[in-house]
């Protein structure tokens, strides 16, 4: 089995994405973003959510690509690409390697640009504070041993659906920052989820 077909069988998740094609900048720009923050990823055009080869025209993809990597990524991304044949059609892999420069940012819309990260197979959005992580640490995008502390905001949400700052703050008998520190090192190690749209953020279990 040649790489892009177990690429395929493999499906999608926290380092490959399939898109049947790409014609909203601003879209792909997201799941750019998330592999350059994260630990870096391939995008494989001309392949369906299914895993179904449909094939592209390979020119005006890179078009779309080249204008979401240098105008609707901040910084912009690096890409490298290469054109695959699979029976009589054209498959475009797109590669994204880890960026030293992160935090990276996906323009939403004018003058709104927001950071993304790489979770199983979804581009999630991501909180200031974990901006400012992704900023002066390396993180490691691989299940941890846990502390005692980490441990606890696993088994507290294992018992209610969701969790605050505060109440973990609280439950834990942390300090708002060293609480903060703990529950982003968790959402960027896949363990939780940040919902960062309401008026309180919130973590649940990923």
């Amino acid at each position: 089995m040649d790489e892009l077909q177990r690429l395929i069988w493999q499906g999608e998740n926290d380092q490959v994405d399939f898109k049947q094609r790409v014609t909203q900048p601003e879209k792909i720009a997201r799941t750019m973003v998330s592999f350059a923050n994260t630990r870096g990823g391939t995008i494989l055009i001309g392949v369906k959510d299914n895993g179904v080869v449909c094939g592209v025209d390979p020119e005006e993809e890179k078009h779309t690509l080249q204008l979401a990597a240098n105008f609707y990524c901040d910084p912009p991304v690096a890409l490298t690409y290469e054109e695959i044949e699979v029976d009589h059609h054209l498959v475009l892999k797109v590669t994204i390697p880890e960026s030293r420069h992160k935090p990276h940012f996906a323009k939403v819309k004018e003058d709104d640009w927001r950071g993304y990260v790489r979770v199983k197979d979804t581009s999630v959005q991501t909180s200031k504070m974990v901006n400012k992580v992704l900023q002066h640490e390396e993180p490691q995008f691989e299940r941890l041993p846990l502390d005692r502390h980490e441990n606890a905001a696993l088994e507290m949400l294992q018992k209610q659906p969701r969790l605050t700052l505060k109440q973990y703050m609280k439950a834990a008998n942390l300090s708002e920052r060293r609480a903060h520190r703990i529950l982003v090192k968790l959402v960027i190690h896949g363990y939780l989820r940040l919902h960062d749209k309401e008026k309180e953020e919130y973590y649940t279990l990923s």
